[in-house]
């Protein structure tokens, strides 16, 4: 049963880690899928509490995979997700680096790095998308996230740290008092 879902974590991990155009931000709708929907590994409830928690760790951003396999199957399956998601990345990215850096100049090149940026973008919404319709925050969460974008787009440098808190007091005062701003 074990070595069941050690392979059933790799044979999920494996094809994000070489799909992962835009970094992990872009599989998360696709994680969030497989692991909630298809496999019914973890609740809805627990990928976002997975979520936060790989985001507030430090380390890489895609912690999640790591807290899934461990969810999963202990110790072995947080190995196994792990390195499922970041070796097979890692070992294309080197490698398509190495066959086409000599050939940075050419139109090719540059169209091939401008071409899969919209993609990366695109893929990145999907998973913010994700994160809403399975955090069920409602309009507070749209209002909250758009501020916060709006905020940082027009002033890049403002501090992270009071963003968060700004986050935080708005979605406490939605929750306290939702009749009263009319969510």
């Amino acid at each position: 049963m074990r070595d069941d879902l050690l392979i059933g974590l790799a044979l999920v991990f494996i094809p994000f880690s070489l799909t992962s155009i835009g970094g992990g931000g872009a599989i998360i709708a696709g994680v969030q899928n497989e692991t909630v929907n298809v496999h019914g590994w973890i609740s809805a409830s627990d990928f976002i509490h997975f979520f936060a928690v790989s985001r507030a760790a430090p380390g890489p951003g895609m912690m999640l995979a790591t807290v899934i396999g461990w969810k999963v199957a202990g110790w072995l399956g947080a190995l196994v997700a792990s390195l499922a998601l970041f070796v097979p990345s890692s070992l294309l990215c080197y490698t398509v680096f190495r066959l086409t850096n000599t050939h940075r100049q050419k139109k090719w090149h540059r169209a091939m790095r401008e071409g899969l940026a919209p993609v990366g973008v695109g893929l990145i919404i999907a998973g913010v998308i994700s994160l809403f319709r399975v955090a069920d925050g409602g309009m507070p969460a749209v209002v909250i996230a758009s501020l916060a974008g709006a905020i940082l787009y027009w002033i890049p440098k403002f501090p992270v740290l009071i963003l968060l808190i700004l986050g935080g007091l708005g979605a406490a005062a939605a929750s306290a008092a939702p009749n009263l701003l009319g969510f």
